[in-house]
């Protein structure tokens, strides 16, 4: 059984009752919930308690879930409006950058860079991804949601689509001007 039939069948028996069903799915999806909405809320400690509304709301709404959409799809749509909704109720605080185990994981394609453990290479690499965070950051809302789904969720350009219930020619553009935009901010340090 694929992953997507296992999360229909679980899904079916949370709507029938079993709430045992929906803590699997929690066990299942809960760290990349809390992985996407770490890209929008910078406090750490908060990302737990954003996730955790996540899963209440998406409990709540499970009668609500036709299958139209993967199940993963339909949560990740809740956990970025939820995120969203957290820092509209707050006031927002200046981003601050520290790349910690966690973020570890996104980097994986600089491994030429941390096995030349000069100063000058980790200086270089510590700034590129200080760069990249905060170009992010300065990103409107709409071009910061899609380059993270894609590039640090992982999700496919139709998945975007879903999650931000727009045409999948929106996302490209909104991932081709966010690239844009993180590469100008790249280039001075580059070159």
């Amino acid at each position: 059984m694929g992953s997507v039939d296992l999360d229909s069948e679980l899904v079916k028996r949370v709507q029938n009752g079993d709430k045992a069903a929906f803590d699997v799915l929690v066990k299942k999806y809960q760290q990349k919930v809390v992985n996407l909405v770490s890209r929008f809320v910078s406090d750490h400690s908060e990302c737990y308690d954003v996730a955790q509304d996540t899963f209440i709301k998406a409990y709540r709404a499970m009668d609500n879930f036709r299958g139209d959409s993967q199940f993963y799809t339909w949560l990740y749509r809740i956990a970025a409006n939820t995120a969203k909704n957290h820092l509209a109720t707050r006031s927002r605080k200046t981003p601050t950058y520290s790349v910690d185990v966690e973020d570890a994981e996104h980097y994986e394609g600089e491994n030429g860079l941390k096995d030349q453990t000069t100063p000058e290479n980790l200086l270089l690499t510590e700034e590129i991804k200080r760069t990249v965070y905060a170009a992010i950051e300065k990103l409107p809302e709409d071009l910061k949601t899609a380059i993270t789904l894609r590039e640090l969720e992982g999700l496919s350009y139709d998945e975007i689509a879903d999650v931000m219930d727009c045409p999948i020619g929106t996302v490209r553009s909104r991932i081709f001007r966010a690239r844009d935009a993180i590469d100008k901010e790249l280039r001075p340090l580059l070159e």
